[in-house]
């Protein structure tokens, strides 16, 4: 339908897998597969439930009749009754068991939760993806120098591999964080109405551990080892908080390396892919805008301010719980998650298909590089007899001429030619030129940044059961 309002996330950013995990199928399937768990449960624990109830409710888990649904909830004003019903006119013998005992929280809450943790471990796997990309590209060009720079000005010089183990490290962080929320997901399990199990321990007639019984089988039976041990009406929306902050901390990450990467695109030293036949400007046919970056770049500022949504809620729900969570919620989730899946498939878009201009890189580097190096300078001409304070005054003024020459005649810098022609330094052409070999001035770039990949990163992206599709990612 092109004539109402289509979410972008969907229609150009997230992959189908995410979009997919927020769907109404899996939302509603889910639901589904709680009632066949509680009913499952319960029947375990001695209420009178069949097996033909939970066979009816089993078969009809995925045929789900939303018109019904629909018709209910317009008339009923609430979905979980609503979706109550309806699955109930499909499976007519267990209508009468189905949701026994619980609230609207136990299949809400615990599909939200369900779901949440499925999308974290997609992002997970995008995550160490994009890091193993980087990875390799720093061992590729660990050895390359390339001007550093602090404050946006030249500084001592680095390599390429040394500057991505930055980018690589950022994410390594946010990985960590997501390794650790993740261990310690727990379901909302069976809480009853406001977090007291009153209806389940009327159900077992005050048989408490037949109540606690429940809450563990329920979410064994999900794939879960358990629940929060105290509730509200709800799961402690703090929970959210926690797992958008850590998708906020990736969109930091994938931030900082976009910025990087346009700084580094106008520089002419490494830019993104670009299609043979992609535009770059409608005007301007010469125009190679990083456009992936600068999408990235969009898409993190959305999910770091959306972040703040589960903060607020959290702060505010009223004693075991107020509603004013839901209809944020249901955007503010689904969203952050989709928009980092579209972050982080265009990041590794990036990261694979980097073009790196040595030539560039080591002219940028060389018109820099002789003013960094006029210490080493001063020390080789002191040992061959000269004046350290007379030389000092020499190298002051040949670095004020030759750099009046670059800014206003638009010259090489021509620093090294002058010291070279000054018989005070008794110094060749050739001896600076050794002095001045760019591999002599970027200190354990290369060795810190071989030990890192290979003791740290590698190690712990081979323990990932990645099942990342290996094909490149069209953006």
């Amino acid at each position: 339908m092109k004539d109402i309002y289509e979410n972008p996330l969907c229609g150009r950013y997230a992959g189908k897998e995410m979009q997919h995990l927020f769907s109404q199928d899996v939302k509603f399937s889910t639901w589904r597969k709680l009632w066949i768990a509680l009913a499952e449960s319960e029947k375990e624990l001695g209420l009178d439930i069949s097996d033909e109830q939970i066979d009816e409710m089993r078969f009809n888990i995925h045929n789900i009749n939303y018109e019904a649904a629909e018709k209910y909830e317009k008339e009923l004003r609430h979905d979980v009754m609503a979706h109550i019903h309806a699955y109930g006119d499909l499976c007519p013998s267990a209508r009468g068991i189905i949701h026994l005992g619980a609230t609207s929280c136990f299949v809400g809450d615990n599909t939200d939760i369900i779901i949440m943790d499925k999308a974290l471990t997609i992002v997970k796997r995008k995550l160490a993806a994009v890091i193993k990309e980087l990875a390799d590209f720093a061992m590729e060009y660990k050895d390359m120098p390339t001007l550093g720079f602090t404050h946006y000005q030249p500084a001592q010089t680095v390599t390429v591999g040394k500057r991505a183990t930055l980018w690589i490290q950022d994410l390594y962080m946010d990985i960590q964080d997501l390794d650790y929320l993740q261990k310690g997901i727990m379901l909302r399990g069976t809480k009853g109405t406001t977090g007291t199990q009153a209806s389940f321990l009327e159900l077992f007639d005050g048989d408490h551990e037949k109540v606690k019984r429940l809450d563990a089988l329920v979410c064994n039976k999900m794939g879960y080892s358990r629940s929060f041990p105290v509730t509200g009406q709800t799961y402690p929306r703090k929970l959210d908080a926690r797992v958008l902050n850590v998708l906020s901390g990736i969109a930091q990450s994938a931030w900082k390396f976009s910025n990087d990467i346009r700084l580094l695109q106008n520089l002419q030293e490494i830019e993104e892919p670009f299609g043979e036949k992609q535009i770059g400007s409608s005007a301007m046919a010469y125009k190679r805008n990083p456009m992936r970056s600068e999408r990235i770049s969009s898409l993190a500022r959305y999910v770091i301010t959306i972040s703040l949504n589960p903060a607020i809620t959290a702060s505010v729900q009223w004693f075991e719980r107020t509603l004013d969570d839901s209809a944020n919620k249901r955007i503010s989730v689904p969203e952050a998650f989709l928009a980092t899946d579209g972050i982080l498939d265009i990041y590794r878009n990036i990261a694979s298909n980097m073009v790196v201009y040595p030539k560039i890189i080591e002219k940028n580097l060389m018109n820099k590089l002789p003013f960094m190096v006029t210490e080493n300078v001063l020390m080789e001409a002191v040992k061959k007899g000269g004046d350290r304070q007379d030389l000092h005054e020499r190298i002051r003024i040949h670095s004020m001429e030759a750099s009046r020459s670059i800014k206003e005649q638009g010259k090489d810098n021509d620093l090294l030619e002058r010291i070279a022609a000054d018989p005070a330094f008794s110094l060749s052409r050739s001896e600076l030129c050794k002095l001045t070999d760019p591999k002599l001035f970027t200190g354990r770039s290369a060795a810190q940044t071989e030990e890192y990949i290979k003791n740290e990163i590698y190690p712990y992206i081979n323990n990932i059961d990645s099942n990342v599709v290996n094909e490149d990612l069209e953006v």
